[in-house]
């Protein structure tokens, strides 16, 4: 049976690259002053990524759109790094967040040797669809369990706009009752977004990364949307802390490399360092998978 070992660095952590953005890595282009960038400049950034920091990730995700498999196929990660696919059709218009999603029937059957783990993003709202979301997340864990390979479910917070009107929108309360209602589940891992989006001090972070902690059943990791590009590692740190095995991260790593001209060197410059530190938080602060 596979496990989270094969997503994991020997410590136990989880460290790990999240390159599965579709429309909003062509946004991303667009807002850096490139336009709105054919598939071929998305699909070779993609791999410009991967070669460079695959060799330093525990595990990398990408989608099935946009070439992943390709990486797969030719090698271009290292044995080292476990492969996650992304199995989530996306609902979303040009330069606007995702608003919903669905399982993707092309990247389900598309899973095969070599895919560790696949991975889902969920929007949760306080709305009437919430109990249709549960279902599919429901669907999405028994998927993977069907093909041997680990589930990664990512749960995203959004307020209704009932919600917005009456200023009743709390984030940290919404992350935590997400995370409660979707890691009961039992996914292999629950990814998360950062309490606070990474605006508190230490002690803030670290109390509201442990009050989600006490909330998520198994090993969860955070993502970085949302989250300031020289706050990322604080709040890893925070959250290893409170008990989290790590992260999957994207933009994090890597989001002041798009549009850059020489982006295999702007990698290595700026986000390479990014990921060798956080790779020292977590080898250091982590809960190991198998203790969660």
């Amino acid at each position: 049976m596979t496990t989270l070992e094969a997503i994991a660095r020997s410590s136990g952590g989880l460290a790990m690259i999240a390159m599965d953005q579709r429309e909003s890595l062509r946004h991303m282009f667009d807002l850096a002053g490139r336009g709105r960038p054919d598939d071929d400049v998305l699909i070779r950034f993609k791999r410009d990524v991967a070669a460079c920091l695959g060799p330093l990730g525990s595990a990398f995700l990408v989608d099935h759109e946009l070439g992943g498999l390709g990486i797969l196929a030719d090698g271009v990660l290292p044995s080292s790094c476990g492969f996650i696919l992304a199995v989530d059709a996306l609902q979303q218009q040009p330069g606007g967040p995702v608003e919903e999603t669905e399982l993707d029937p092309a990247a389900l059957a598309a899973v095969g040797p070599g895919v560790d783990a696949i991975k889902l993003l969920l929007i949760w709202r306080r709305d009437d669809r919430r109990e249709q979301r549960y279902r599919l997340a429901e669907r999405f864990v028994d998927a993977a369990r069907q093909r041997g390979v680990l589930s990664v479910l990512e749960p995203v917070v959004r307020p209704t706009a009932e919600e917005l009107a009456g200023d009743t929108w709390d984030l940290d309360v919404a992350i935590r009752e997400a995370a409660a209602e979707l890691s009961s589940l039992r996914p292999s891992l629950t990814k998360v977004q950062v309490p606070m989006a990474g605006a508190g001090d230490p002690a803030e972070q670290l109390a509201a990364s442990e009050r989600l902690a006490a909330s998520v059943t198994g090993p969860w990791v955070v993502l970085s949307q949302g989250v300031p590009l020289e706050r990322f590692a604080a709040a890893v740190e925070a959250a290893c802390r409170a008990g989290a095995s790590g992260f999957l991260a994207g933009r994090g790593l890597w989001s002041d490399v798009v549009g850059a001209e020489d982006v295999p060197g702007a990698l290595a410059e700026r986000s390479r360092p990014r990921l060798e530190r956080l790779t020292e938080i977590v080898d250091a602060q982590a809960r190991p998978w198998q203790h969660a």
